[in-house]
């Protein structure tokens, strides 16, 4: 599975390819995403979806997968990276593509590259280029713990964005909480899961002349200007 865009490219003239954004929880990569989208005329392509979708239809592919995740094993990259190849096989992709929570590792990064460079049957022939969102640590502490939301999904932050009432939600007047994945203890594990994974993907493509980090401490308009600005230097980059 992954998310179509919406409407026909803004920029038909300029072809992105594939595309690796990266960023922290909090950073804002899924309001990127969609803005990349809707830029360029691309797909986000999901792994979590993916891997949910070869589950649900019992695919072959599927089926070897739950019968790790039922013994607690992860997946392992040979399966991630089939599924997520065969994906992209089957889509008109020759724009490219955006990949959500792919490659995590750097056998999956090699994967990828080889699969985009060598496979006659990829629709694209640009190698993937990777994005990074970076935001300070304690911005994104409080962007994640600050939250709070409503029974019907409205969303505040007691930092940067609080209610009128302490605790009570302007729309409907119902009591908003925090949700149990915006802890600072959850924040933590998943910050250091996040630069675990991270940091040797990043290297990887930094040492290739693939990769930009972005400043997303900025008004959400002037990161997207930012993202569209580097993937454009990384396209014409002859390093």
């Amino acid at each position: 599975m992954m998310t179509e865009p919406t409407t026909a490219p803004a920029d038909k003239d300029f072809l992105p390819g594939p595309v690796l954004l990266l960023g922290a929880p909090g950073v804002g990569k899924g309001t990127q995403a969609k803005a990349l989208m809707a830029a360029y005329g691309i797909p986000q392509i999901s792994t979590g979806d993916i891997l949910r979708a070869n589950i649900a239809n019992g695919s072959e592919l599927g089926r070897s997968a739950k019968a790790l995740m039922d013994q607690g094993q992860l997946v392992p990259d040979d399966l991630v990276n089939q599924m997520v190849w065969h994906k992209i096989l089957d889509e008109n992709l020759y724009r490219g593509f955006i990949l959500d929570g792919y490659p995590r590792t750097l056998a999956q990064a090699d994967y990828i590259d080889s699969a985009i460079n060598e496979d006659p049957k990829s629709p694209v022939r640009m190698p993937l280029v990777a994005i990074s969102i970076v935001v300070d640590y304690e911005q994104l502490l409080h962007r994640i713990t600050g939250r709070r939301i409503c029974p019907l999904g409205h969303i505040f932050n007691i930092y940067s964005n609080p209610s009128m009432a302490p605790g009570i939600c302007d729309v409907d007047g119902s009591v908003l909480v925090q949700r149990p994945d915006d802890s600072e203890a959850v924040f933590t594990e998943r910050m250091k899961t996040f630069e675990s994974q991270t940091a040797p993907v990043i290297e990887h493509y930094r040492k290739q002349g693939r990769f930009e980090e972005i400043d997303g401490d900025q008004p959400v308009e002037q990161v997207t200007g930012a993202i569209e600005a580097a993937l454009k230097r990384l396209r014409t980059s002859k390093r």
